[in-house]
C-alpha cells in the first residue's frame, strides 16, 4: 500500500473512531432504553471497524 493510501485509510479509521465517541455520547446523554442500547452497538461496531481501519494503515 503506498504512503496516499495508507493516510487515506487512517483518515478513514480516525474518523469511525470520532463519530463513535460522539454517538456514545449522545447515546448516553439524550436517550433511554433499547435506542440507547441500539446506538451503542452501533458505536461499538464503528470503533471496531476504526480500529481496524487504523491497524492495517500501521501495515
Amino acid at each position: 500500500m503506498d504512503g496516499m493510501t495508507k493516510m487515506w485509510v487512517s483518515f478513514i479509521g480516525i474518523g469511525l473512531m470520532a463519530v463513535a465517541a460522539f454517538l456514545i455520547t449522545f447515546a448516553r446523554v439524550k436517550t433511554r432504553g433499547i435506542m440507547k442500547g441500539i446506538l451503542s452497538f452501533i458505536a461499538f461496531v464503528m470503533l471496531v471497524f476504526g480500529f481496524i481501519y487504523g491497524f492495517f494503515s500501521i501495515l
